[in-house]
């Protein structure tokens, strides 16, 4: 099916495929969500079909001046970008990761598509309309099940064929990493590691009764946050070095505690950062769970396709 080029509107159809839920949404040129759906994951289903009824959905639902050509299909897994398709996705059904290509999603929706790492896709929401949009360098960084992040430098989110910005897989103990012991960010830093943790130190809380013992200063959870923290804080540090963000951007669902997570990476990247360290934002996430829906509005002048 040859994609639509007739007769559009200058929206896009979003859409945000995770492990256990799955969402679309008819997005404006300015990130405004007009209209969206929500399921769970049939990770039992042969083929990403529901991508498409989903998609079909937006598109009957969408005003005949709002009607979108294109769509951005974010992923949580590595993108070939030369090639438009899912590499590897340990958190969805292997066998939709043969279909999960931009020739596939095109014939079975009759639109312009292209995919994005879920990351890359909410850093792209992030500097366009929310926390980052004063900036033209942001570093976006999601901390919860795992830590991820996404860089768009002067507009434009910085990728190589392969997307890339997976700060939670780099390593920062390397005397852990040579006894085979939990050495990356991700290890050390995110929502799992946190849990990890809190069970070795025999405590119940989880998740937000978790973070209100932090709250309060509890031991021995608030040197379980704080040593996490410091984890990604470093790792944070590390991409600064290299790239020299004017702002960080901190999501997700442990991001999202301000209070219980910027102090420490503020402290982290003025002990390790740049020496500009200090100057360097760090700040909440404004969009929430909506930042890769709202990326798409976005996406295709980041990655420089029009």
């Amino acid at each position: 099916m040859t994609p639509r080029k007739t007769n559009l509107s200058a929206c896009t159809v979003a859409v945000d495929l995770g492990g256990t839920h799955i969402r679309a949404a008819l997005v404006t040129e300015t990130g405004e969500i007009l209209t969206r759906r929500r399921t769970e994951t049939p990770s039992s289903d042969p083929k990403p079909t529901i991508i498409c009824e989903l998609i079909a959905e937006v598109m009957d639902a969408a005003p005949a001046e709002k009607r979108p050509g294109r769509a951005v299909v974010g992923v949580p897994g590595v993108i070939d970008h030369e090639a438009e398709r899912l590499v590897s996705a340990p958190n969805l059904a292997q066998s939709w990761i043969q279909n999960l290509n931009e020739d596939w999603l095109q014939a079975s929706t009759g639109l312009e598509v292209s995919m994005a790492n879920d990351a890359d896709l909410a850093a792209v929401g992030e500097a366009n309309f929310g926390a980052g949009r004063n900036y033209q360098d942001v570093v976006y960084v999601t901390i919860s099940t795992g830590v991820g992040a996404g860089l768009v430098v002067g507009d434009r989110l910085v990728r190589g064929t392969r997307s890339g910005g997976e700060l939670g897989h780099t390593v920062i103990d390397r005397a852990a990493a040579a006894a085979g012991e939990p050495c990356t960010v991700e290890d050390l830093g995110s929502g799992t590691a946190i849990e990890r943790l809190a069970i070795e130190a025999g405590l119940q809380a989880r998740g937000a009764e978790l973070a209100e013992l932090v709250s309060k200063a509890e031991q021995p959870a608030l040197d379980i946050w704080t040593g996490a923290m410091e984890a990604v804080g470093l790792g944070i540090s590390n991409l600064a070095w290299i790239v020299g963000p004017e702002v960080v951007v901190i999501g997700g669902g442990v991001g999202m505690n301000h209070d219980l997570v910027v102090p420490t990476i503020k402290r982290q990247l003025a002990a390790h950062g740049p020496d500009a360290g200090p100057d360097i934002e760090v700040v909440t996430a404004e969009l929430g769970d909506d930042a890769a829906l709202a990326g798409s509005a976005a996406w295709w002048r980041a990655v420089g396709r029009g």
